[in-house]
Parts: structure tokens; C-alpha cells; sequence
């Protein structure tokens, strides 16, 4: 299932060079998907959402730009 959405949400939409940019895309594609996105058996969170909900958070919340901006992640700046 993760190589269909690997290919749907990232390969698609991107001209890969070589086999080391393949590595590095692959490698921040799985990383987001791990952390980021939200997932079935968390109730639909993200990992790092299942993380911080026991601690009281403050601070901005900020956009971080990943893969040339194909993928947005958000996290909250320190206070």
C-alpha cells in the first residue's frame, strides 16, 4: 500500500535525476510518512500528534517545506 502512495503523492509529481536524488526523495517521503501523516490505527493522527498530546504546547505554529515544497509540514516553535 505505501509504494502506491509513495508513487501517487511524490513520484508523480516530481522529475527524479538519478538513483542518489531517487534515494534522498524516497528517504524524506518515508521519514514525513512515518512522523507526519495521519494514520488508521492512531485514530487518524500523526505520530508526532500522538507524541505531544500529553504535554501542554506553546509557542507559533510554523510550515516547514519538504521535497521542494511537494509536502507541508507543520510544528510548533519553541516558546
Amino acid at each position: 500500500m505505501l509504494d502506491r502512495t509513495i508513487r501517487s503523492e511524490c513520484l508523480d509529481w516530481l522529475l527524479i535525476l538519478n538513483r542518489r536524488h531517487l534515494e534522498r526523495v524516497l528517504r524524506l517521503y518515508v521519514d514525513h510518512y512515518d512522523r507526519e501523516s495521519p494514520h488508521r490505527a492512531r485514530d487518524l493522527r500523526s505520530a508526532a500528534v500522538v507524541r505531544t498530546t500529553r504535554r501542554a504546547s506553546k509557542g507559533e505554529i510554523r510550515r516547514r517545506d519538504r521535497i521542494g515544497g511537494l509536502i507541508h509540514e507543520s510544528y510548533r516553535a519553541a516558546a
